[in-house]
């Protein structure tokens, strides 16, 4: 019984310290030509330096939101591109892409207030207040997503 035990506490302990085995040191040093040098023991060089590296998991999530704007941010380049007269120059396709850019941040903006607004209304040139019902809402919703469409790309 106690062998059973003594066993159990070392393979217990054995991982609980391996948990800590994750994190190493890493240092720089540069030799007499001026190269620069990364390892993961320190040498005694005089130059070495230990750098303070840290690490954190990949939020994948934010990854891939990340390139499914990078991919919409490029069809609609192309869009425009493929949509431009032969006789625009470059600046001025560069200025529409990004005019067209920052609309089709505008509707996302106006979409994520859709989404999230408690209550949706309208302002007209007065600043009156005009609270939408929720056919209105939709429909709204729906001209937002178009502009999306529009404006972002497929």
């Amino acid at each position: 019984m106690s062998k059973i035990r003594l066993t159990l506490m070392v393979s217990l302990a054995a991982l609980l310290a391996s948990g800590t085995a994750v994190a190493g040191e890493i240092y720089k040093w540069t030799d007499e030509d001026g190269n620069i040098h990364y390892e993961d023991r320190p040498t005694g060089d005089t130059t070495m330096v230990r750098l303070d590296v840290r690490s954190t998991d990949t939020d994948n999530t934010v990854v891939q939101a990340r390139l499914d704007q990078d991919r919409e941010a490029r069809a609609a380049a192309r869009q425009v591109a493929s949509e431009a007269p032969p006789e625009m120059t470059k600046e001025e396709l560069r200025a529409e892409q990004d005019k067209r850019k920052e609309r089709c941040q505008y509707y996302r903006d106006r979409l994520g207030a859709f989404l999230s607004a408690r209550r949706v209304y309208d302002e007209n040139d007065a600043g009156e207040r005009t609270y939408l019902d929720d056919d209105e809402i939709l429909a709204a919703r729906a001209a937002v997503e178009e502009d999306i469409q529009k404006y972002c790309g497929s």
